[in-house]
């Protein structure tokens, strides 16, 4: 008799377990979306995320400052008012990619193959100007869903200069602090805008700070955040084209990326020619250097590529 209540025992247990995983697991994903101990694999790692770009990003001081301490000050509030925002602006091959490949490793510790990690390129989603009704409602189903199921989100918006204008609108009432999306803290994601719009105040600035004799590291954000601001507000060439965005101050910052000089661009190839082994090649670095194009002409401050030629420079040099 005891053997037959012990097996029955074990049965109900095995069918107890069986029948509960799939409402555990509901009630874990809705756990996940609201609770701030369980963040739907969120590993966020500050200090290493500090470490490497203070480390592996070249000649950005203002880019490392800002967002390792809006980020760090964002995570640790632990019911913010709003999202995190940040726009990245700057010429090509200045890092602004791979800042957010950081910050993607960093925060979920797969870089950019996080199911949680969201990328939008409008060539690849939004190619047709012409469907910018459709696209806003796409964008917008797209992201509250994707909140719904993760409240730690992190959404990259690449190209913003090839955004079809008034897009990125929709999103203005996730990005604010009054909007409540159905089962989840919205206030919890991250969204990164990356663009080159604005380079050309950026580089104006950095020009002008380089011919009055003064050090990279004294270009403040203060000189920079308004002027960039407006400009993308204003050209009829950026995805922030008289957004609503703007207009309701709903970006925390824009990070400036700064051109590059032959000592970066360098400091590039060392970093790269390490990665191969081949760290003590200082002709292929010296080789690198000497053969990008630099701006202005007259005085080749500033790499008209940035480190984005570098690899392909590399492979021409070893």
């Amino acid at each position: 008799m005891c053997q037959q209540a012990a097996k029955m025992l074990a049965t109900l247990s095995v069918l107890f377990l069986y029948f509960c995983n799939p409402v555990c697991g509901v009630f874990q994903k809705l756990y996940c979306t609201i609770s701030d101990s369980c963040d739907c694999d969120f590993k966020p790692n500050i200090r290493d995320l500090e470490w490497d770009l203070y480390k592996n990003v070249y000649g950005q001081h203002l880019a490392q400052d800002i967002v390792s301490e809006e980020v760090a000050k964002f995570l640790q509030n632990k019911s913010p008012d709003q999202p995190l925002v940040l726009s990245f602006h700057g010429s090509s091959g200045t890092g602004k990619t791979l800042v957010s490949s950081m910050l993607g490793n960093h925060l979920y510790g797969s870089a950019m193959s996080s199911p949680y990690i969201h990328q939008f390129i409008p060539t690849l989603h939004f190619p047709l100007p012409g469907r910018v009704k459709k696209y806003r409602r796409e964008l917008k189903s797209w992201v509250q869903g994707n909140l719904t199921e993760c409240a730690r989100s992190v959404f990259f918006f690449d190209d913003m200069e090839r955004m079809p204008a008034g897009l990125i609108d929709v999103l203005e009432p996730f990005l604010g602090p009054s909007h409540v999306v159905f089962r989840t803290n919205y206030r919890k994601a991250i969204y990164v805008f990356i663009s080159t719009a604005g380079e050309e105040v950026i580089n104006k600035v950095t020009l002008e700070n380089r011919q009055a004799g003064r050090d990279r590291e004294e270009i403040k954000l203060a000189d920079l955040q308004e002027a960039i601001s407006q400009t993308v507000y204003n050209s009829s060439t950026s995805g922030f084209f008289h957004s609503s965005i703007i207009q309701q101050k709903l970006i925390t910052r824009f990070v400036p990326f700064l051109p590059l000089s032959r000592r970066h661009v360098e400091r590039c190839a060392r970093s790269q020619l390490c990665q191969l082994g081949s760290c003590g090649r200082t002709d292929v670095v010296e080789a690198v250097g000497g053969d990008m194009v630099y701006t202005p002409v007259q005085g080749e401050y500033f790499s008209s590529t940035g480190c984005k030629a570098v690899p392909a420079k590399i492979n021409l040099f070893l």
